[in-house]
């Protein structure tokens, strides 16, 4: 199994200085101006690299550490690769803030991004052994637009392999992630990886992709807020595909606001996306003005009974109804029983098999030296896991051509069947002048590991990816042991601004997220300088 940690020379001459900051840290009151390095948030950081009692390579420093101190001791398991320009990169912001004064918008912001998006001269996979060593030329599009605003790639993280499994993150690059909060359990599929780093405080915050569930559902899994936003809104360029028609990359951190602010940064035209033109006059430069602690005070919110019936576990329920509860608190009201008709009808025969159209076309872009040019050598390798065998060669055979006139096989705004399904989920939230529409992200808590059996209760696959619209997990609270859930909220198109005001007032509201005690230990970077 592949570990690159060629950090270390840049972590021991660092580690002098790192450590003094901790000590001092450690030595004085908790108003020592010390940065807790668990649950810091964006604002924390950019806050204490203005204050000057930690710097940027400081705590870039201090989350390798913690990747090397907890990832594979633990058996987690959620890094492929650290960057080995990520102190480098660092040390440049540092020096950049003290020359000018400012700071770039998500300046110093150590991201976790998962395997299948590009980073220019850092491996990229997409979990499999197929593509080791195969290091890009460019960033995909939103690596590319953080790293502008001043984020530092800090890691790639593990996934299901080329994101076949909604269920687990299993890899032949780099094997299983566990669950931080149950290691005997899931983090669920297939942005695993990025969502056991975040919720274990490995990194500040993560990207992952959504084809059907896998922003969404690692994020209920691990006590996250996980964004998929409207298709169109942000760009996958570089991002490698599943099914392209549905893909979605987005932001995976601890709070709406977090997310919020890197959802600021990825969303806009990208003619590399031709799916990016349908967000044009549509993007705000300013969504964070929607993280109202009042936000729901009046919202009308629907709640989808045919999704949260069927067959939930009792505890999943009971947090969904408390949930509820805490809504109307909140100063919502909450629309019982919504009914999306035709729904058993429209959700049907909405998915494509697009994967070998696509994969081909992604691995044709990168050029000459990928090292496998197509699915057929794919499968011709042999360098997958045996989980996903069935699948590789499933897609030899069965192969939808999206781009054939006489097939309806394309994108949310052009496709029959998905527009038809988006209008029936559009009239009923008209009817019942709802805000939104909710339900719990899963309704089963993560699986045990090995047990493919247990893979039950997944509602982020039946409406968002085919309609296009957006969907937002935040954690709703804690099941069978400490394992977490998630609540979600379905909005219409391009409408990410009442989802961020939702979610952000209902976590606001309930304060459900907590660290994984396992990989909980108080550690503080820098402190008051003399």
């Amino acid at each position: 199994m592949q570990r690159t940690f060629t950090t270390v020379l840049y972590l021991l001459i660092s580690l002098l200085l790192f450590n003094s900051c901790k000590q001092k840290a450690s030595s004085t009151a908790s108003g020592s101006g010390a940065l807790k390095l668990e649950e810091a948030t964006i604002a924390d950081v950019q806050q204490a690299l203005k204050n000057g009692t930690c710097s940027c390579e400081q705590l870039v420093t201090a989350y390798l550490q913690r990747i090397q101190k907890y990832d594979q001791p633990t058996r987690l398991n959620a890094i492929v690769v650290t960057n080995p320009e990520a102190i480098s990169t660092a040390r440049a912001l540092d020096q950049e803030y003290k020359q000018t004064g400012k700071l770039r918008r998500l300046h110093c912001v150590p991201l976790i991004v998962k395997d299948n998006y590009n980073t220019a001269g850092l491996q990229t996979t997409a979990g499999s052994l197929a593509l080791k060593g195969f290091a890009p030329k460019e960033d995909a599009y939103q690596v590319e637009v953080l790293k502008k605003a001043g984020a530092v790639v800090l890691a790639k993280s593990n996934m299901a392999e080329w994101a076949f499994s909604p269920m687990v993150s299993i890899s032949s690059i780099a094997g299983e992630t566990l669950n931080p909060y149950n290691l005997a359990h899931v983090p669920a599929g297939s942005s695993g990886g990025t969502a056991a780093a975040v919720a274990a405080n490995m990194g500040l915050v993560g990207l992952g992709s959504d084809t059907g569930n896998s922003i969404r559902g690692p994020s209920s899994h691990n006590a996250l807020v996980g964004f998929r936003t409207t298709m169109g809104l942000t760009s996958r360029h570089g991002i490698v595909p599943l099914y392209l028609r549905n893909d979605v990359g987005g932001p995976m951190a601890r709070t709406v606001t977090d997310a919020t602010k890197i959802l600021e940064v990825t969303a806009g035209y990208d003619p590399a996306d031709p799916l990016t033109k349908y967000g044009q006059g549509k993007v705000l430069q300013n969504y964070s003005q929607y993280l109202d602690k009042n936000g729901l005070k009046g919202a009308r919110i629907g709640v989808l009974r045919t999704l949260s019936n069927k067959d939930p576990d009792p505890q999943v329920k009971a947090l969904f109804e408390q949930a509820l509860a805490d809504l109307k608190k909140l100063g919502a009201v909450i629309v019982d029983s919504v009914v999306i008709a035709d729904f058993d009808t429209l959700r049907k025969d909405q998915w494509c098999d697009v994967f070998q159209e696509d994969i081909n076309a992604y691995l044709a872009a990168m050029g000459p030296n990928v090292p496998v040019k197509n699915l057929q050598e794919i499968v011709a390798s042999g360098k997958y896991a045996p989980y996903i065998e069935e699948n590789l060669k499933y897609f030899l055979t069965h192969q939808d051509n999206q781009h054939n006139p006489a097939h309806t096989c394309s994108d949310a705004f052009t496709d029959p069947r998905r527009i038809a399904f988006r209008k029936a989920v559009e009239q009923a939230m008209d009817r019942r002048q709802l805000g939104a529409i909710i339900y719990p992200t899963w309704n089963n808590p993560p699986a045990r590991v090995g047990d493919f059996e247990g893979y039950k209760g997944d509602n982020s696959q039946i409406i968002a990816p085919h309609t296009g619209q957006p969907a937002f997990t935040v954690p709703m609270g804690y099941t069978y042991d400490n394992l977490p859930a998630g609540l979600q909220f379905l909005g219409r198109m391009f409408d990410e601004p009442t989802l961020i005001r939702y979610t952000y007032a209902y976590e606001q509201g309930t304060k459900h997220r907590k660290p994984p005690v396992k990989f909980t230990d108080g550690e503080t970077v820098g402190g008051k300088r003399k």
